[in-house]
């Protein structure tokens, strides 16, 4: 069974940043195609940010507007999400999901899509 750990959430000001990190048990963490999500307060569930198996291919939601970067390092078995200018709508539960594939598909922005999930960390964007 695939576990996904995620850290580094918590409660930041309005205009300030932080890193998210995912932790991995899988040997073979570099077949996964690794994304982030977040659910707001009496929201559904979004997609963030996606990134390739090498981490040559990524791709945001727009609300993302260039604050957020993903990225990942296969010999640590661990993704990033780099987060900064933060602004209270940003506040959330961040969850970290995994989908052993070659490509992204088209529906990387679905919940669906992906396999193994976190249990997800609360970020505060609060003054």
């Amino acid at each position: 069974q695939v576990q996904l750990v995620e850290s580094g959430g918590g409660l930041v000001e309005p205009g300030g940043s932080l890193r998210l990190s995912c932790a991995v048990s899988e040997r073979t963490f570099s077949n996964y195609a690794m994304g982030w999500f977040r659910q707001g307060p009496g929201k559904e569930r979004e997609f963030v940010a996606v990134i390739s198996r090498s981490g040559s291919v990524t791709y945001y939601a727009n609300f993302v507007k260039r604050r957020f970067t993903i990225s990942r390092d296969n010999a640590k078995n661990t993704q990033y999400l780099q987060m900064s200018s933060l602004n209270p709508e940003d506040t959330a539960v961040y969850y970290c999901a995994a989908k052993p594939t070659p490509l992204i598909s088209e529906t990387y922005h679905e919940p669906g899509m992906y396999d193994y999930w976190g249990q997800g960390i609360q970020v505060t964007v609060s003054s």
